[in-house]
């Protein structure tokens, strides 16, 4: 029997090979990297050394930080906490319990206290017992810089930014109400909190120059993208084409990488693969920043999916393109 992530992906390929034919309209890209904008040189860049630090604490817990380890899972909420509690912003968890067990979100705030928010998000949970590198402590990793680049602007921004990190990505609890961030976004819109934006971050750490590196589940899919898997790619909703199109344009500005953009429907399980999901559900704008997960990267929820796989100069890139989206849009 297929194990339950196996099972996941399996119905990915299927409902792609069934239904990606009218992509073809709603994806736009960009071929290659574009030079800095002159506006992006007053952002800070991210900063490989943190991004390295930050996966290493993640990867070397013991056990593996999955739902039923919670002694690590907790480990790796209170370093995030303690991380964002080193800059001074505004640091608040938010529990809840699955299962008689106690999870927590932990949430970091920068800017005006009210206003249209601008939410970023990573899960900090692996699947069953493996490292966890690209999935997801490199997104995990690129959350926490994030903040420290956010702490220098915060005084700029005209808008609320939230940070989140949650639990319960992974299976059993995927696509249920008992993600951490279903939790989130169903207190976000019961508080009728305004979101401007959710921007998450899944896998951002795994890249390669080897031709032919980059996998499709079809030839229509094939025929949009590169064959390389040195891209990020920015993964809306049909009918959110113009935000998609904004955040990809805004990452490629600052970022030396080449940044891509997908919009598809939100029916079609490959759009919905990790916490933006859950934003869609109250009418949140919402994408994803992926490096494309199994698609390209061999180590997709294995054992091997281990720190020294990862590639921390484009990481940082993806999250400095990110952190160049996040400020224009609370302060636009």
């Amino acid at each position: 029997m297929l194990a339950p992530h196996r099972r996941r992906l399996l119905l990915v390929v299927l409902l792609l090979a069934a239904g990606l034919g009218g992509v073809l309209l709603i994806r736009h890209g960009r071929r290659r990297p574009a030079a800095r904008a002159p506006h992006a040189t007053a952002l800070m860049p991210a900063d490989q050394d943190r991004l390295y630090a930050d996966v290493k604490f993640l990867t070397d817990l013991q056990p593996a930080r999955n739902y039923r380890n919670l002694a690590s899972l907790n480990a790796a909420a209170d370093y995030i906490k303690a991380e964002f509690g080193k800059l001074g912003c505004r640091v608040s968890e938010q529990p809840f319990a699955v299962d008689g067990r106690r999870y927590r979100n932990i949430i970091a705030c920068f800017g005006p206290s009210e206003g249209e928010r601008v939410v970023v998000g990573a899960h900090y949970d692996v699947c069953d017992d493996t490292p966890g590198a690209d999935d997801n402590a490199s997104a995990v990793a690129g959350l926490l810089e994030t903040a420290r680049l956010l702490h220098a602007r915060a005084p700029q921004l005209t808008r609320p930014v939230e940070l989140v990190a949650y639990p319960n990505e992974e299976p059993p609890y995927f696509a249920t109400d008992d993600m951490g961030s279903a939790v989130h976004a169903q207190a976000l819109h019961e508080a009728g909190v305004p979101v401007r934006a959710m921007l998450c971050y899944e896998m951002i750490g795994y890249f390669s120059d080897a031709p032919g590196s980059q996998n499709f589940p079809n030839e229509a899919l094939a025929a949009l993208f590169p064959s390389t898997g040195n891209f990020i790619v920015v993964v809306g909703r049909a009918g959110e084409e113009n935000f998609t199109r904004r955040v990809q344009q805004l990452m490629q500005g600052a970022a030396q990488l080449d940044v891509q953009r997908i919009n598809l429907p939100d029916s079609l399980a490959l759009a919905r693969l990790s916490d933006h999901r859950n934003y869609w559900r109250y009418g949140f704008p919402a994408v994803m920043i992926n490096d494309t997960s199994f698609l390209r990267n061999p180590h997709y929820h294995q054992a091997s999916d281990t720190i020294d796989t990862l590639d921390f100069r484009r990481m940082a890139e993806v999250v400095t393109g990110a952190v160049a989206a996040v400020v224009a849009l609370a302060t636009e």
